[in-house]
């Protein structure tokens, strides 16, 4: 039962006067953000898009657990502005090319009284959004600093609907997305994404966490979001000066594509600190591991196996045969027998087990072309890992194992920490700062041995493959093994939802193209047998997973061939439609040839899309080589309706893309000889 405040009771609060002390606008002047100071020393800042209200008076500071909140008594010292205008290559990834151009403002605050305590506000606005974070410089008054809280807000200034998923929840980042007005959003997760009721798309990130704690959203008073930090020990963040914050990131875009297409998280990171990493190259693989969430194959070692030397000889054939690089083998070392989940300490990642030959078959595959795929599944005992790390990448490189799979599978916050051997140990979040570390020290000591890490239940993805390139992709969201053995399995929306959502932050391992069509049991997939392939371009990644089993491909070997065409390596990413989880259409351009490819995903309803192919280039024919759902084409009554064919086009065309109820569309490019016919 509600209980209402009598009239006569309620208390408004007027916020003291504020004065704006200093401005920073984006280089094309869409965006305007503004900071003050009150007459209580309260900091806040606001963004405007296009003149109007988008982030109202949000408050900026800190709650210190070793000394006095960094909050109030606050005064503008100086600032400094700059601009910046360039361009740089990513090694691999959606684009080659990326523009980086932004206005920056350095404010630089201290407290009227007390300490004189000191930090610094970076504001960097570009076009499509703005980073925000707090630098500390060295001080006397401050040397450890102990975040309890950051109280960072997002005042959202209109009426505006969340696509979200909940934080602190056992299960980490592996929820179905909820879409609910901003007013009901719990704690979530970021990226979170809203649209304002008048149309515009937002993106509340970060980027570049670096030793510090994961930062969670919590919805506050009228539709304010507050900074919730990741929890540890014995603050959520402990540093000492000098020391700067992950960025907080808004993105900002009139249409949801405009929010796929946006450079701004890999822009606020720091460039490559690597050097030279053509030592990895993107590529497709296959693997032992479709069948262990079917459970016809065990990770355990027995009758079940999936880890042995004929199975891997099996698919290290297939691949051969059919044109993929890699091939990942789960279950290959000792210590999946027995009670393994959240129960790493058995594990060995230089030891094979009895029935699989790791020497005989790394010599195997590379007779044939082929590269096995590590994996390094450490039940969340993460110290012991890091103990064993270097050992295992040195074998790796030897035998020219260059990517590997890590895993971190347990319910959050049981990350298991042991500072020294035979001490206690302390368990950790997947979001937190240690945890943030930790993934950092694997990703340095596999980059000195050659290595690329794809991290599962990892920490979140902020961009940071900018600075570390070997750093190539991660989970951290509800995969295709749902589809094996969820309750419920990923819905047909999923797709269109991971695009705006997750993948805003970085690249998924999302493992598609399970052309069966059946998960554990023969549970239907919710999905149609086009939107399978549409995958591979929707759902970026530059390692991507021909996850279904080689039999189950044999069966489909004119659907396969899209799986087999389409790369993992783009010259450019366009995104010619798309509503948040309802549908979309990508088209990206291959790094190493002159094809385009072109993917679009629906939900549950059936939908026709009209798309200009102005993307293609000028004086150009291709063949576009279609693979679509069939005309009575339903994810629920006939997933496997499916057509292929060919016709000529140019980018005077356009096409009609007819998606099933849970359909999809995928679609190759090959330039014909000859000009285009005026």
């Amino acid at each position: 039962m509600r209980s209402f405040l009598p009239l006569a009771l309620l208390v408004v609060t007027l916020p003291a006067h504020a004065d704006t002390v200093a401005s920073v606008a984006s280089p094309d002047g869409a965006i305007a953000v503004e900071l003050d100071v009150n007459a209580e020393g309260r900091l806040a800042y606001r963004v405007s898009h296009r003149g109007q209200p988008l982030i109202g008076d949000s408050r900026l500071g800190f709650i210190l657990r070793n000394g006095r909140q960094l909050l109030r008594g606050l005064q503008l010292e100086k600032q400094v502005s700059r601009s910046h205008d360039g361009t740089w290559e990513l090694p691999w990834g959606e684009r080659r090319f990326v523009r980086e151009h932004y206005n920056e403002l350095r404010a630089s605050f201290v407290e009227r009284d007390h300490d004189r305590r000191r930090f610094d506000v970076v504001l960097r606005v570009f076009d499509d959004g703005l980073g925000l974070r707090y630098e500390f410089p060295k001080q006397a008054a401050m040397d450890e600093v102990q975040i309890q809280e950051e109280l960072t807000e997002f005042a959202i200034a209109r009426p505006a609907t969340a696509w979200w998923i909940p934080a602190y929840e056992w299960n980490r980042e592996e929820y179905l997305y909820a879409r609910t007005p901003l007013a009901e959003v719990g704690v979530a997760q970021t990226p979170i994404t809203l649209r304002t009721a008048d149309g515009v798309h937002v993106s509340l990130h970060e980027a570049a966490l670096v030793d510090y704690a994961g930062m969670n959203l919590a919805k506050g008073e009228d539709n304010h979001l507050r900074a919730s930090l990741t929890p540890g020990s014995p603050a959520k963040v402990v540093r000492h000066t000098p020391f700067n914050t992950p960025w907080r990131t808004i993105q900002i875009a009139d249409r949801a594509g405009g929010l796929v297409e946006s450079s701004l998280i890999l822009n606020l990171n720091e460039p490559n600190k690597l050097g030279d990493v053509s030592w990895f190259k993107p590529h497709k693989y296959v693997g032992i591991w479709w069948s262990l969430h079917l459970d016809t194959q065990s990770w355990a070692t027995g009758p079940k196996h999936g880890a042995t030397t004929a199975e891997t000889k099996r698919y290290i054939d297939f691949a051969a045969q059919h044109g993929f690089r890699g091939v990942l083998v789960e279950g290959w070392n000792v210590g999946w027998d027995g009670d393994w989940f959240a129960n790493g300490w058995d594990f060995d990642f230089s030891k094979p087990t009895a029935d699989y030959d790791l020497e005989a078959l790394a010599a195997y595959g590379a007779s044939k072309g082929v590269h096995l795929i590590g994996h390094h599944e450490t039940g969340c005992a993460a110290s012991h890992y890091e103990r064993q790390m270097d050992a295992a990448f040195t074998l790796f490189e030897r035998l020219g194992v260059d990517a590997v799979k890590t895993g971190y599978v347990c319910d959050a916050g049981q990350i298991e920490r042991q500072d020294t051997a035979g001490g206690p140990v302390v368990r950790e979040w997947h979001e937190g700062q240690w945890n943030s570390n930790h993934h950092l020290r694997v990703v340095e000591a596999a980059a000195r041995h050659h290595i690329a890490i794809n991290a599962h239940e990892p920490i979140k993805d902020t961009g940071l493959r900018r600075t570390y390139p070997n750093w190539i992709a991660r989970e951290g969201a509800r995969g295709q093994e749902f589809n094996a053995w969820g309750n419920p399995p990923n819905p047909p929306e999923h797709e269109a939802n991971l695009v705006f959502t997750r993948l805003l932050a970085g690249p998924m391992d999302y493992t598609p193209g399970v052309l069966s069509l059946k998960g554990r049991g023969g549970q239907p997939i919710q999905s149609t047998l086009a939107k399978q392939l549409a995958q591979y371009v929707v759902l970026y990644s530059p390692i991507q997973m021909a996850a279904d089993l080689p039999e189950h491909y044999e069966q489909h070997l004119e659907a396969f061939q899209f799986i087999k065409d389409v790369p993992a390596d783009w010259q450019d990413t366009r995104v010619l439609n798309g509503e948040v989880g309802d549908f979309v259409t990508i088209a990206r351009k291959d790094r190493n040839s002159e094809d385009w490819y072109l993917g679009a995903v629906s939900d549950e309803q059936a939908r026709t899309l009209d798309v200009k192919l102005d993307f293609l280039d000028p004086g150009r024919r291709y063949l576009a080589q279609i693979y679509r759902d069939g005309d009575a084409a339903d994810w629920k009554t006939q997933p496997f309706a499916f057509v292929r064919q060919s016709r000529e086009v140019t980018r005077e065309n356009i096409l009609a893309l007819r998606l099933a109820p849970g359909g999809g569309q995928a679609i190759r490019f090959v330039p014909m000889a000859g000009p285009a016919k005026r």
